[in-house]
């Protein structure tokens, strides 16, 4: 365990043996991934979900040079819910090391995958984006988008211009069935 471990909790009481599991949990995530520095948890207990299953969530943030891969989970046991975020912060690290080193998962370095990325006709790097897409927004109410975004099947989703801002909108559906409205502003 070479990265730093940070255990908080909201709304539940830490036990010993509580954090001495988390931290020894999560210390491993660098097995997967070598160059997490830092790794943040937070169990938390909500007295007001509105499903028993719900109401204790744990949250993990992996924190490293150039990249943050962050998971939520809840259930009905703050420890299961650590659990199951435990394991889909390794399916996202599997990912992200499939996506930044070309679906190689197989521990090794990024200089040794880059021999692989490199274009054998023409000696050059393969590009880090690989596909791309162009689309035409077309300025809409949030009404409409909620609309446009349901009739596409867009479950997740929806890129709009918002004609009463005049500025480019995400519309996402939210875990309890709402929608969230993503506001950009550049910094």
């Amino acid at each position: 365990m070479s990265n730093k471990v940070e255990v908080q909790a909201r709304n539940i009481r830490l036990t010993e043996k509580i954090e001495e599991y988390v931290k020894k949990k999560a210390g491993n995530l660098d097995h997967y991934l070598p160059t997490i520095e830092e790794v943040r948890v937070e169990l938390a207990h909500y007295k007001a979900a509105r499903n028993a299953n719900d109401r204790n969530a744990a949250q993990i943030t992996a924190h490293g040079k150039g990249f943050v891969l962050r998971t939520e989970e809840r259930a009905d046991e703050a420890l299961a819910a650590f659990d199951t975020a435990v394991d889909n912060m390794q399916r996202q690290i599997e990912r992200y090391k499939g996506k930044h080193f070309h679906g190689r998962g197989d521990g090794r370095s990024a200089a040794e995958v880059t021999e692989d990325i490199i274009d054998d006709e023409t000696g050059e790097l393969s590009p880090l984006v690989a596909r791309r897409k162009k689309f035409v927004l077309y300025p809409m109410s949030e009404d409409e988008a909620a609309v446009q975004m349901r009739n596409l099947g867009h479950d997740n989703f929806f890129i709009f211009y918002n004609a009463e801002t005049s500025k480019i909108n995400v519309l996402y559906r939210r875990r309890n069935g709402s929608y969230g409205l993503i506001e950009p502003e550049v910094g």
